[in-house]
C-alpha cells in the first residue's frame, strides 16, 4: 500500500484512549479532524529514547504556537495498548493540547500506508515516524521519515509549513 500524500484524504479509523476512570474509548479519527486544521504524527513507540525525548517534547512545547498559527487538533498516534499510551501521556505533565491516541493492532497505521516492521530488533510492526498537517480532513503537508530517524517531522518542520 503506498504512504499517504499531500492532497490525499487521511482515512477514517478508530484508535483507542483511557478516560478518567481508565475505562477504554474508541474515537473516530474524521470525527476528530472534520471540518479542522489538525496535525497527526506517528512514532515508532511509546518511551523510546528520540520519541520521548524529542518528537513529542517537541509537539508538547510548540502546541499554543501551533494553535496560534490556526491548528485545532494535535493528535499523536503509537502502536502502543492505550494503557501505554496514557501512562507515557503523564509524564508530560506540562502537556495541555496533545492527544496521546492508541493504534494497538496498527490497523490505523496500516490504513496510513505507514508501517515499519521492527520485528528483527523485537519490536514487531510499528509506526514509521511521521507528521501529517490536514485541513479539513485534506492532507496539505505529510513529513514521513524513511523508519524511525527524526529529521524533517518535528513540530518546528510544521511550524514552518504553516
Amino acid at each position: 500500500m503506498a504512504p499517504i500524500a499531500v492532497g490525499d484524504v487521511i482515512p477514517d479509523g478508530t484508535l483507542t484512549y483511557l478516560d478518567e476512570e481508565n475505562k477504554p474509548q474508541t474515537v473516530s479519527i474524521h470525527s476528530l479532524a472534520a471540518g479542522k486544521k489538525v496535525i497527526l504524527f506517528g512514532v515508532p513507540g511509546a518511551f523510546t529514547p528520540t520519541c520521548s525525548l524529542k518528537h513529542v517534547p517537541g509537539f508538547v512545547e510548540k502546541a499554543e504556537e501551533l494553535k496560534a498559527k490556526g491548528v485545532d487538533e494535535i493528535l499523536l498516534i503509537s502502536v502502543n495498548d492505550p494503557h501505554v499510551m496514557k501512562a507515557w501521556a503523564k509524564s508530560y505533565p506540562e502537556n495541555k493540547h496533545v492527544k496521546f491516541l492508541a493504534d494497538g493492532s496498527a490497523k490505523y497505521t496500516h490504513a496510513l500506508g505507514l508501517e515499519l516492521d521492527l520485528t528483527e530488533k523485537g519490536l514487531g510492526i510499528r509506526s514509521k515516524r511521521f507528521a501529517l498537517l490536514a485541513d479539513d480532513l485534506k492532507v496539505k503537508v505529510a513529513n514521513i521519515e524513511s523508519g524511525g530517524e527524526y529529521t524533517f517531522s518535528s513540530a518546528d518542520d510544521i511550524l514552518k509549513a504553516l
